[in-house]
Protein backbone atom coordinates (compact mmCIF):
# COMPACT_ATOMS: atom_id res chain seq x y z
CA UNK A 1 0.00 0.00 0.00
CA UNK A 2 1.34 3.41 -1.01
CA UNK A 3 1.45 6.37 1.63
CA UNK A 4 -0.92 10.16 0.73
CA UNK A 5 2.83 11.52 -0.34
CA UNK A 6 3.44 8.72 -2.84
CA UNK A 7 -0.10 9.29 -4.30
CA UNK A 8 0.11 12.72 -4.62
CA UNK A 9 0.96 14.77 -8.22
CA UNK A 10 2.96 17.87 -8.34
CA UNK A 11 2.15 20.88 -10.09
CA UNK A 12 3.22 24.56 -10.30
CA UNK A 13 2.26 27.62 -12.29
CA UNK A 14 4.02 30.98 -13.00
CA UNK A 15 2.64 33.95 -14.59
CA UNK A 16 3.27 37.10 -15.66
CA UNK A 17 1.83 40.22 -17.60
CA UNK A 18 2.07 40.90 -20.87
CA UNK A 19 1.88 44.62 -22.33
CA UNK A 20 -0.11 43.10 -25.63
CA UNK A 21 -3.73 42.07 -26.14
CA UNK A 22 -5.19 38.50 -24.97
CA UNK A 23 -5.10 37.44 -29.14
CA UNK A 24 -1.41 38.42 -29.68
CA UNK A 25 -0.24 36.23 -26.42
CA UNK A 26 -2.42 33.71 -27.45
CA UNK A 27 -1.12 33.44 -30.95
CA UNK A 28 2.76 33.55 -29.34
CA UNK A 29 2.16 30.47 -28.02
CA UNK A 30 0.10 28.70 -30.42
CA UNK A 31 1.49 29.82 -33.60
CA UNK A 32 4.82 27.37 -34.80
CA UNK A 33 6.64 30.56 -36.24
CA UNK A 34 6.28 32.96 -33.26
CA UNK A 35 7.09 30.50 -30.51
CA UNK A 36 10.50 29.47 -32.52
CA UNK A 37 11.04 33.46 -32.44
CA UNK A 38 11.49 33.46 -28.74
CA UNK A 39 11.24 29.98 -27.08
CA UNK A 40 12.15 27.08 -29.12
CA UNK A 41 15.02 27.80 -30.36
CA UNK A 42 15.38 24.40 -32.83
CA UNK A 43 11.89 25.66 -33.87
CA UNK A 44 8.52 24.44 -33.61
CA UNK A 45 6.28 22.62 -35.86
CA UNK A 46 2.51 22.85 -35.84
CA UNK A 47 -0.10 25.48 -35.12
CA UNK A 48 -1.33 24.22 -31.82
CA UNK A 49 -5.00 23.25 -32.25
CA UNK A 50 -7.17 20.65 -29.95
CA UNK A 51 -6.14 17.34 -31.46
CA UNK A 52 -2.96 18.26 -33.30
CA UNK A 53 0.53 16.63 -31.87
CA UNK A 54 3.09 19.15 -32.38
CA UNK A 55 6.91 19.40 -32.58
CA UNK A 56 9.12 21.63 -30.00
CA UNK A 57 12.97 21.46 -30.89
CA UNK A 58 15.30 23.12 -28.60
CA UNK A 59 19.08 24.06 -29.21
CA UNK A 60 19.88 23.57 -25.19
CA UNK A 61 18.17 20.16 -25.17
CA UNK A 62 18.48 18.69 -28.77
CA UNK A 63 15.91 16.46 -30.61
CA UNK A 64 12.42 17.38 -31.32
CA UNK A 65 9.41 17.12 -28.28
CA UNK A 66 5.86 15.94 -29.33
CA UNK A 67 3.59 17.98 -27.71
CA UNK A 68 -0.08 16.74 -27.87
CA UNK A 69 -2.64 19.06 -27.97
CA UNK A 70 -5.55 17.91 -25.48
CA UNK A 71 -7.58 21.75 -25.59
CA UNK A 72 -7.75 24.95 -27.37
CA UNK A 73 -10.02 27.84 -26.22
CA UNK A 74 -9.43 30.77 -28.34
CA UNK A 75 -7.87 33.14 -27.06
CA UNK A 76 -8.59 31.65 -23.42
CA UNK A 77 -6.48 28.39 -23.25
CA UNK A 78 -4.37 26.31 -24.35
CA UNK A 79 -4.02 22.14 -23.09
CA UNK A 80 -1.15 20.24 -23.66
CA UNK A 81 1.05 17.24 -22.79
CA UNK A 82 4.16 16.39 -23.55
CA UNK A 83 6.88 13.57 -22.14
CA UNK A 84 8.98 14.34 -18.79
CA UNK A 85 12.15 11.92 -18.67
CA UNK A 86 11.68 11.11 -14.75
CA UNK A 87 9.49 11.62 -12.08
CA UNK A 88 6.15 11.39 -13.76
CA UNK A 89 2.87 9.29 -13.47
CA UNK A 90 2.33 6.63 -16.19
CA UNK A 91 2.72 7.35 -19.38
CA UNK A 92 5.61 9.89 -18.65
CA UNK A 93 3.61 13.09 -19.72
CA UNK A 94 2.88 16.06 -17.87
CA UNK A 95 -0.02 18.28 -18.59
CA UNK A 96 0.70 22.11 -19.43
CA UNK A 97 -2.04 24.56 -19.65
CA UNK A 98 -1.78 28.26 -20.64
CA UNK A 99 -4.17 30.79 -19.47
CA UNK A 100 -4.91 34.19 -20.76
CA UNK A 101 -6.82 36.53 -18.97
CA UNK A 102 -7.22 40.21 -20.54
CA UNK A 103 -6.32 43.24 -18.60
CA UNK A 104 -6.45 46.89 -18.25
CA UNK A 105 -9.33 47.42 -21.67
CA UNK A 106 -7.16 45.08 -23.53
CA UNK A 107 -4.11 46.20 -23.27
CA UNK A 108 -2.03 43.65 -20.88
CA UNK A 109 -3.15 39.69 -20.40
CA UNK A 110 -2.19 37.94 -17.73
CA UNK A 111 -0.99 34.39 -18.59
CA UNK A 112 -0.93 31.76 -16.06
CA UNK A 113 1.30 28.60 -17.12
CA UNK A 114 0.60 25.81 -14.76
CA UNK A 115 2.35 22.35 -15.44
CA UNK A 116 1.12 18.66 -13.24
CA UNK A 117 1.90 15.34 -13.02
CA UNK A 118 4.97 14.61 -11.40
CA UNK A 119 5.50 12.08 -8.66
CA UNK A 120 6.38 13.25 -4.98
CA UNK A 121 9.86 11.64 -5.20
CA UNK A 122 13.26 12.91 -5.47
CA UNK A 123 13.22 12.36 -9.40
CA UNK A 124 9.86 14.34 -9.77
CA UNK A 125 10.99 17.45 -7.26
CA UNK A 126 14.01 17.64 -9.53
CA UNK A 127 12.51 17.52 -12.95
CA UNK A 128 9.02 19.59 -11.42
CA UNK A 129 11.25 22.41 -10.44
CA UNK A 130 13.75 22.25 -14.04
CA UNK A 131 10.36 22.48 -15.75
CA UNK A 132 9.46 25.96 -13.43
CA UNK A 133 12.71 27.15 -13.95
CA UNK A 134 11.76 26.81 -18.44
CA UNK A 135 8.61 28.25 -18.25
CA UNK A 136 9.78 31.02 -16.30
CA UNK A 137 12.29 31.47 -18.91
CA UNK A 138 9.46 31.51 -21.56
CA UNK A 139 7.81 33.90 -20.00
CA UNK A 140 10.22 36.46 -19.29
CA UNK A 141 11.57 35.82 -23.43
CA UNK A 142 7.52 36.05 -24.49
CA UNK A 143 7.47 39.52 -22.61
CA UNK A 144 10.99 40.53 -24.50
CA UNK A 145 9.97 39.34 -27.57
CA UNK A 146 6.15 40.92 -27.68
CA UNK A 147 7.22 44.12 -26.39
CA UNK A 148 10.56 44.68 -27.19
CA UNK A 149 11.12 42.67 -29.95
CA UNK A 150 14.59 40.53 -28.18
CA UNK A 151 15.03 37.08 -27.80
CA UNK A 152 16.57 36.74 -24.63
CA UNK A 153 17.49 32.89 -25.14
CA UNK A 154 19.80 33.62 -28.43
CA UNK A 155 22.90 32.19 -27.02
CA UNK A 156 21.32 32.40 -22.69
CA UNK A 157 22.00 28.37 -22.98
CA UNK A 158 24.81 27.50 -25.01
Amino acid sequence: MSSPQEQEKLSFNVSGIISKSVTQDYDAVADPVQLSSYFTTGGAQGRLETGNTVTWDFHDFPGAFPVQVIETEYPRKIVVQWGADKGTAEGNLTTVTFEFTSMDDGTRTKVVITEAGWEASPEGIKAAFGNCEGWTGMLAAMKAWLEYGINLRDGFYK
